[in-house]
């Protein structure tokens, strides 16, 4: 049995806890916060609730996975789990409409035909057949291996895997016309339809991406929705946190809230503990990192120079979301679709805004996702219902792109423009709002310590590897990374799969060394 201390309460660290717990080993959290759940927080006020980071889960699998792994409950003994259906509402500036049922592709295929024209169901479901070959070829590397640190580590996820569609006429069958290399690319040249195109780079912004940079095996990721599903777990993501909290717990999990880890122990050449602020030193065998490691490594080491800088020229500028809470007064309209998103009637000033227009254009042109949950828990009762407003936004700072979201009014003023965006096809909603709370990247930041509050995607193949997220082995022997900021990349679903990874190398190296003390003796 190993001591292993695990820094930081994020989704990723509390799944690799409970696997590496249910393993034998003594795991001891340490989380500079209050609170565990890391990005799957949750705001309270006045008998209202809001998740104030994803509301909808994909693959559930991951965490039905960690559920039968790590006891005897299951996911869905352990929370309320939901299909969406419909999955989501497509509203657009020229008045168009388009319900898009979940998880069936006939379903979508006839309502893009219905909403675009012949075809375009067709056109759409054929890329999306590309996409499910993107999976094909990378789910293993990219979702159930670790990915180790170094060049070579990632030169098989470096090429794009996406098979474009054939190109037609003589210049197709000369070979003359290129693969697409961006997920915009992609959209342009098989999607065609504008409508058809906003769907596909809508991806892109809800993951913190540019589409015009965005790798073409990006398409992978309505893949994966359209195939796999969307769900809700009742009472918001934040009842997942608290379910992966409490497995944790029975596998005798402990928890130090409020606990900042200063630095990572070198023990010889190992990592061997931490030392929190406070001075208070915890010895192990191996530390787990489920936040950004670089700060907290002893001297001498530094993290993976092959890991892209998220800022680079290669993935663009970092991006976050301005989120508007709304707390209504008035209930959920019958028929109300859980998710509505809402585009931007110019996506190319919209993405300028985004590439560095400053605060000025922030928000002016947004593409808008709305929440409206059918779920009691969440609100006050009295016929009252809640709504949660979100656009892509750029990090907070005052690097390159990045905005100041503490300056005074601005994250005001771009709550105005977000309500007023969606005014425009829901006039009644601002009629309604008894109070909102406005959350911007500088919250994120401040409550998460994910830089700049910037969204992590998860990792994609392409663009010479460049949106890759770090390897799960850090610098130092006995070090390893999960969550967010580590292979293979952010979101719950993926975050999760983290923690899979890491326990999975921990028990390896465990049994290694023990097998080296055994040749010695």
């Amino acid at each position: 049995m190993a001591r292993i201390v695990v820094i930081g309460a994020g989704m990723g660290a509390l799944a690799a806890a409970a696997r590496l717990a249910v393993a034998g080993h003594r795991v001891t959290v340490c989380e500079r916060s209050g609170t565990h759940g890391g990005s799957a927080g949750v705001f309270r006020r006045d008998g209202f609730a809001f998740d104030t980071g994803p509301g909808l889960l994909n693959l559930p699998a991951v965490y039905r996975d960690l559920f039968i792994k790590t006891g005897k409950k299951t996911l869905e003994q352990s929370v309320g789990l939901r299909e969406v259906d419909p999955a989501v509402l497509h509203l657009f500036a020229d008045g168009t409409r388009v319900l898009l049922p979940n998880a069936s592709r006939g379903g979508v295929g006839r309502a893009l035909d219905g909403a675009f024209g012949a075809g375009a169901g067709e056109a759409w479901n054929e890329m999306v057949d590309r996409g499910r070959g993107v999976w094909e070829s990378t789910r293993r590397p990219l979702l159930e291996e670790p990915l180790g640190p170094g060049a070579q580590a990632r030169e098989a996820l470096a090429r794009d895997p996406y098979m474009p569609a054939p190109a037609r006429g003589l210049a197709g069958r000369l070979g003359l016309v290129r693969a697409p290399r961006t997920l915009a690319e992609v959209a342009s040249r098989e999607l065609r339809r504008p409508g058809l195109v906003a769907l596909l780079e809508e991806y892109a912004l809800r993951y913190g991406t540019d589409p015009r940079r965005a790798p073409a095996g990006a398409v992978v990721l309505p893949y994966m929705e359209q195939t796999f599903g969307t769900w809700y777990v009742d009472g918001g993501m934040r009842t997942l946190a608290d379910a992966v909290r409490a497995r944790c717990e029975e596998r005798s999990v402990e928890f130090r809230l409020g606990a900042e880890v200063a630095r990572v122990l070198d023990g010889g050449g190992r990592a061997a503990g931490v030392e929190l602020a406070d001075g208070t030193r915890l010895e192990a065998d191996a530390v787990v990192c489920g936040v950004p490691c670089g700060p907290l490594l002893p001297d001498g080491y530094a993290p993976d120079g092959d890991a892209p800088d998220p800022a680079g020229d290669a993935t663009g500028p970092r991006l976050g979301r301005l989120t508007v809470l709304l707390a209504l007064d008035g209930a959920r309209p019958p028929g109300t679709v859980h998710r509505t998103i809402v585009h931007a009637a110019d996506r190319e000033a919209e993405l300028a805004a985004l590439e560095g227009g400053g605060p000025d254009a922030v928000c002016e042109r947004p593409t808008v996702t709305v929440l409206r949950p059918d779920d009691p828990a969440l609100s006050p009762g009295g016929g009252r219902s809640t709504a949660v407003l979100s656009v892509a936004v750029p990090a907070h700072g005052t690097t390159r792109g990045a905005v100041d979201w503490t300056a005074d009014g601005l994250a005001g003023s771009c709550a105005d423009r977000v309500l007023a965006a969606v005014g425009a096809v829901d006039p009644e909603l601002a009629d309604r709002v008894l109070w909102r709370e406005v959350r911007t990247p500088a919250d994120t930041e401040r409550e998460t310590g994910a830089p700049g509050g910037a969204l992590r995607a998860p990792s994609l193949a392409g663009a010479g590897g460049a949106f890759l997220a770090p390897g799960n082995t850090g610098p130092l022997p006995g070090l390893y990374l999960v969550g967010g900021a580590a292979h293979p990349g952010g979101g719950l679903p993926h975050s999760g799969m983290s923690g899979a990874l890491v326990a999975e190398l921990v028990g390896r190296d465990r049994q290694a060394a023990a097998g080296r003390t055994g040749a010695r003796q």
